[in-house]
């Protein structure tokens, strides 16, 4: 099974030769430290990963008016921003985001959007390349100080320079005003993080209204002001601040927002209100607004409006939805010691999905990011259904997954719409509380989030079928061509792949880390310790990487460099193994050993064919001819061969002696990083009697060279086999090189018609078996 070579009469000559050869570096040294790809340490960014004895961070108030006009689908709305400096630096102006100005008709994603028209097109491509038609951006009415006197002002695409009457000095604030307007978009062709739905058959709006009044940018240490141009991928990047909202919407409509409602008596029914109180105790979600209600409300129109008042306290950003379709429903649970009302809104459209299990699903996530993380804080945490695919806002988030019109679903639909609630609630702790830049790094918000995404999946579910966190659902991407890929440290808007590369390659990495690199407690106290150093603060990836190096006692620079850096991936291959005993000079049983080798050897084609052709050969018929070797056995054991085994004995220690008598085997593993990703080595070792033992061998084996090891491996009996990386933890790519001997890897391919019907669901099909079955007769089973 393994090659056998000529057995050796000492240890050192075993092992000397293999490790003197190792001592080279294959010309890119893997393993070199960070230190000149991070920024220096300073006083408001530590060298172990933790915010400075000066660290500091701007703060922005915000008191906004909006009104919902649901006839014309469009906002008008004003605003107070109270700035304030805590950087040590005196502004002379101020950068505000626009980031509604990417619908504008002139607006450079628009201007710079790629595609091709084919000679089969939908509509809805066609809305895509024509979506300057609609124009969408931010009317800027007035900007002014508090008082009314004018301040000059510049728009530059998304980004609005304000240019302050005199200088902003530390620890000094400005309150300023701003009035807008703009057009909604039609969510179903325009594509955005906010938008409407409008539903035919009721003539009723669904609204998810974000990004909706002009923001504050973040100033900061690292990078002055985050003023790039917001393009589509790189999301938002805000400092915190207190928020009070009011909304005026058709009287009819119910909302939901950030924050707290600060006039429940105002806008809300006495039914309603005592339906909320008994939220606060339930173990089960309890309605607030019924399905009946709703469909009630949809039939009508109320000619009057009403104005919701929200406020949040600590928040990065607001976002609400409105309509007279929704449903709601409310939980309460205690987090840390602190009420959390987690809430849903869903028009009837979403049932029975959303009914069975949104808020169900908020409160889990809310539990488990927790656990992994930081206690929440905040006293909601909502969901909304929509049209808005999946966008995350503090206390709110907007997720689709939406049931057949008979109700049914299929498995995808209902694991799709759970994840994307966990995904999308995740992160108000990624970034909403710890508050990364996404207009830079998407991957510190999604790739993150997507991890913690991944671990309250399985705890919702033993076997939940998560599409994102475990090393082999990455391999396919890891595979495709590096001309295809960008390394994970880039700026979000250049990202190919972006949802490979922000979401679950670094997910993957961190999972990687905490399963095979780390292990599970030196992660997870690493991991709790970034987001409580960074709670409520602006971190950068160098936060991140010095934390989780500096509260595990990891050097993990290597891992960074390769995950992070470059678009090299895992492929570690087994290239041979070389089977190695001691020759123990014991005649009586090397003799033996090299008459069973002789025996056991097989017979080449022209031995086998002579055994059959030639019937007599020369000395068979003239036995004369033969002599001494004619009947010698060159492993039979002579007194000689005992004597010389008694004298060599005698000059042995008695652990000396052990050790030629243990019967140790030898295997030198020679492997190759075929990928260029440095990675742990897991060794799986089956030995003749079925039994198994792993060895995991750190990533460390690579820093002399990066690309050829030989490791050699001492067991006290045969190993039939050696696999790497049985249990796919190091997404590597090729697992036909990972065995020795090699074993074959089946796999399938499926025949189709050209043309296919789309399959109905598993819920469908058992509905219409039933429906077929005859009376008092067929299955008694039933759908659950």
């Amino acid at each position: 099974m393994f090659r056998n070579l000529l057995l050796v009469a000492g240890l050192a000559t075993l092992t000397a030769a293999p490790l003197l050869a190792q001592n080279t570096n294959s010309g890119t040294d893997k393993f070199q430290q960070l230190d000149q790809l991070l920024p220096t340490p300073n006083s408001f960014r530590t060298a172990s990963g933790a915010p400075g004895a000066d660290y500091w961070q701007q703060r922005a108030d915000y008191n906004i008016r909006v009104t919902l006009d649901d006839n014309t689908q469009s906002i008008k709305g004003s605003e107070d921003i109270t700035y304030t400096n805590l950087s040590p630096d005196v502004l002379t102006y101020l950068w505000v985001q626009l980031d509604q100005n990417i619908l504008d008709k002139n607006s450079i994603t628009t201007s710079t959007q790629v595609g091709e028209v084919k000679d089969k097109m939908s509509f809805q491509a066609m809305e895509y390349l024509m979506r300057s038609d609609f124009d969408g951006g931010f009317k800027v009415e007035s900007v002014a100080m508090k008082g009314g006197k004018a301040l000059k002002h510049t728009i530059n695409h998304t980004m609005m320079r304000i240019d302050l009457p005199q200088p902003l000095r530390p620890k000094q604030s400005v309150t300023f005003s701003i009035a807008w307007h703009y057009n909604i978009n039609d969510q179903l062709k325009i594509s955005e993080r906010s938008g409407y739905e409008f539903f035919p058959d009721d003539k009723n709006y669904l609204y998810e209204i974000a990004q909706f009044y002009p923001r504050m940018a973040v100033y900061n240490d690292v990078r002055g002001w985050q003023h790039k141009q917001f393009l589509g991928s790189g999301e938002f990047t805000l400092p915190f601040g207190d928020y009070r909202v009011s909304i005026t919407a058709p009287a009819d409509h119910v909302v939901g927002a950030t924050g707290v409602l600060q006039n429940p008596d105002q806008v809300l029914s006495a039914t309603q209100r005592k339906r909320l109180a008994q939220a606060r105790g339930a173990k089960k979600p309890v309605l607030i607004v019924t399905q009946m209600e709703a469909e009630r409300a949809e039939q009508k129109r109320a000619s009057g409006t009403k104005t919701w008042t929200y406020a949040a306290k600590n928040v990065r950003d607001f976002a609400w939805a409105s309509s007279r379709k929704f449903i709601w429903d409310a939980m309460e649970i205690e987090q840390a010691g602190n009420p959390v009302l987690c809430m849903s809104y869903y028009p009837k459209e979403g049932n029975p999905l959303w009914g069975k299990y949104s808020t169900e699903v908020v409160a889990h996530t809310i539990k488990t990011y927790s656990k992994h993380t930081i206690d929440y804080e905040y006293p909601v945490a909502i969901s909304v259904h929509g049209p808005v695919g999946g966008m995350e806002y503090p206390m709110i988030c907007f997720n689709g997954g939406r049931p057949e019109k008979d109700g049914t679903y299929s498995a995808d639909r209902k694991y799709g719409m759970i994840s994307v609630i966990i995904h999308e609630v995740g992160h108000n702790f990624f970034p909403m509380i710890i508050n990364s830049d996404e207009r830079q790094w998407s991957w510190m918000d999604e790739g993150l989030n997507t991890f913690v995404q991944y671990l309250t999946e399985q705890e919702w579910e033993r076997g939940y079928p998560s599409r994102r966190g475990e090393p082999k659902n990455i391999v396919e991407y890891m595979r495709t061509d590096k001309s295809l890929q960008t390394p994970i440290m880039t700026n979000s808007e250049s990202v190919l792949q972006f949802g490979p590369n922000a979401y679950a390659k670094p997910a993957t990495g961190l999972n990687i880390l905490r399963e095979t690199v780390m292990g599970r407690e030196l992660f997870d106290h690493a991991f709790k310790t970034y987001a409580q150093r960074w709670a409520y603060k602006h971190p950068e990836p160098a936060d991140f990487f010095r934390t989780m190096e500096d509260a595990s006692g990891t050097d993990l620079d290597w891992f960074w460099r390769g995950w992070f850096y470059t678009t090299d991936h895992t492929d570690l291959s087994l290239e041979g193994v070389k089977w190695y005993t001691v020759d123990s000079k014991n005649p009586e049983i090397e003799n033996a050993k090299r008459r069973e080798m002789l025996n056991s050897a097989p017979q080449t084609l022209s031995q086998q064919r002579n055994m059959q052709d030639i019937k007599k050969t020369v000395v068979d018929e003239k036995p004369d001819l033969k002599d001494f070797y004619n009947n010698y056995d060159p492993t039979a054991t002579t007194d000689a061969d005992r004597a010389r085994y008694q004298k060599y004995v005698s000059t042995l220690t008695p652990e000396q002696q052990s050790r030629l008598n243990a019967g140790l085997h030898f295997y030198e593993l020679d492997l190759r990083n075929v990928g260029g990703l440095t990675m742990p080595v897991i060794v799986q070792m089956t030995f003749e009697d079925g039994k198994t033992e792993m060895l995991n061998i750190p990533a460390e084996i690579w820093r002399k060279n990066n690309e050829h090891v030989t490791k050699v491996v001492i067991t006290p009996k045969p190993v039939v086999s050696f696999s790497l990386d049985p249990f796919q933890e190091t997404a590597d790519t090729d697992l036909s090189n990972n065995s020795f001997p090699r074993k074959l890897a089946p796999s399938r391919f499926e025949l189709y018609q050209q043309q296919q019907q789309a399959a109905p669901n598993p819920m469908q099909q058992q509905s219409t078996t039933q429906q077929r079955q005859p009376a008092g007769g067929g299955s008694t089973g039933g759908t659950n």
